[in-house]
């Protein structure tokens, strides 16, 4: 019987095989979780139900959480199969390309800036809003940062801001759904290579200075983040929240490489 046993968990943001939102799932799955997904457009529907499959699911529900109706009418579908259910992984974040290379003050632009941190950040807390009288006790809510909301990173750009937003979210979310027997908490990994990765420019050369520097001299893998996410959305984890948790193999304590 594994840990996650009985529990109910929506996960948001796969898009392929190689998505961290897919190594979450794969854990949650291994540890008896049962579980529903949702996909972004049209586009990523026959992918994400064939995703599904794989965990035995068939629920599979659309949602453009730039919408807040979208929102609504996911949890309202949602609640036809599932009255109430246990967990939400947040696994979703956007950016414009043209916002993430170059200059930061002089490429950063109003309608970039917002479109970033509704999707990024403002869509964590739209989604706790619209879900939380189907939590169950224990329940735990899940996000996904980056340390490019504490640290500069090359071409991060305004997703450094947004991931920032988005961190400050789970502590405000977690105190005031605390009382609930909800608790709330951000993963914050090392870089891994995805889909929504190979928009950053340069990524490659990220990792591989990661590699370097990293104490345990590699990249995290999306199992390992997956493991970890696991065990933040199940009782073993009742008395951590409001928390960031660094899976990065020790990546957010480093500072210079070789000499």
């Amino acid at each position: 019987m594994g840990f996650l046993s009985g529990k109910r968990i929506l996960i948001t943001g796969v898009a392929s095989k190689l998505s961290i939102a897919y190594g979450i799932a794969k854990a949650m799955y291994k540890q008896k979780a049962e579980l529903a997904f949702t996909y972004h457009n049209n586009k990523l529907k026959y992918r994400v139900e064939e995703l599904a499959t794989c965990f035995n699911s068939n629920i599979v529900i659309p949602c453009d959480v730039s919408q807040n109706n979208n929102i609504k009418l996911l949890f309202i579908t949602l609640s036809k199969i599932w009255k109430t259910f246990d967990g939400l992984v947040h696994s979703i974040a956007f950016a414009p390309k043209n916002q993430l290379n170059g200059d930061y003050v002089n490429n950063v632009t109003q309608d970039g800036f917002m479109i970033s941190h509704i999707v990024s950040s403002y869509s964590f807390v739209s989604m706790a809003k619209e879900c939380r009288m189907m939590l169950n006790k224990n329940s735990a809510l899940l996000t996904l940062s980056y340390l490019g909301a504490d640290r500069i990173i090359p071409n991060y750009n305004v997703m450094g801001p947004a991931k920032a937003s988005l961190e400050a979210n789970v502590r405000y979310i977690a105190n005031a759904m605390g009382p609930e027997s909800v608790r709330v908490n951000a993963i914050s990994p090392g870089p891994v290579r995805t889909l929504a990765s190979s928009g950053i420019k340069n990524f490659r050369e990220i990792l591989n200075y990661c590699k370097q520097i990293t104490p345990i001299r590699r990249t995290v893998t999306i199992e390992e983040i997956g493991n970890s996410a696991a065990f933040l959305c199940s009782d073993l984890a009742s008395g951590i929240t409001g928390q960031i948790i660094y899976v990065d193999g020790g990546f957010n304590i480093s500072t210079i490489g070789k000499i």
